[in-house]
């Protein structure tokens, strides 16, 4: 039986380094915006989940149907928002998914749910390809790194006990509030190259190439 997933999709960041008025999200990727394309590949790759979207007060109407919550003052704020916001509904397994990265593979968010059969949870990865160097200079080796994307999975008892905890600087994704929590058999999978998360202007256009010519739905 395929598990009953709830995906968390986080999508009420500012966009400061964005440098436009409309934040990231929102903005216009193919014809959609760029949460559209992040929910839609969500959906399509989990048919039945339930998806929850956080948003800023004054954008609640984006969810567009869906559960929408309003987001907090940090990104760990946020999750812990919309998990309680689904403490009554029942799940197997919660995904959480930044709405600013549009192009995540089917294959992926396939391969992080059914990770947490065998794990806590799962997160996808990719290859380091710059030089790394420490901030004190000395070079550091990049093949013992991997750069760590979303949507992260979790199975749902697990991650809702998790952030029960209080906030900690060292929480930059959900994967860190597991492992505070006691639950650190975090599988590594593999991520996707064209899952970029949108930051800068100049990342649309990327993101534009890689719909253009074939991102892996």
């Amino acid at each position: 039986m395929p598990p009953r997933v709830i995906n968390i999709v986080v999508a009420a960041g500012s966009g400061s380094r964005f440098g436009s008025e409309l934040p990231k999200q929102f903005c216009e990727l193919g014809g959609r915006s760029v949460l559209d394309h992040a929910l839609e590949r969500l959906e399509n790759a989990l048919p039945g989940s339930v998806t929850v979207v956080v948003l800023s007060p004054q954008f609640m109407d984006r969810a567009a149907g869906r559960m929408a919550v309003a987001g907090g003052a940090s990104r760990w704020e946020s999750v812990r928002n919309a998990i309680e916001a689904t403490a009554g509904i029942d799940a197997d397994v919660i995904t959480v998914h930044d709405g600013a990265r549009p192009l995540p593979s089917a294959g992926m968010i396939m391969r992080v749910v059914e990770a947490c059969r065998g794990h806590h949870g799962a997160i996808p990865v990719v290859e380091v390809t710059d030089s790394l160097r420490n901030v004190d200079g000395t070079p550091v080796d990049r093949a013992a790194f991997r750069a760590v994307q979303t949507p992260q999975a979790f199975r749902a008892d697990m991650l809702r006990r998790a952030y029960t905890l209080p906030c900690r600087p060292e929480f930059t994704d959900d994967a860190s509030v597991m492992t505070a929590a006691g639950f650190s058999d975090i599988a590594m999978v593999d991520g996707d190259p064209m899952n970029i998360k949108i930051t800068r202007p100049a990342d649309i256009a990327v993101a534009e190439v890689y719909l253009t010519h074939g991102a892996r739905r």
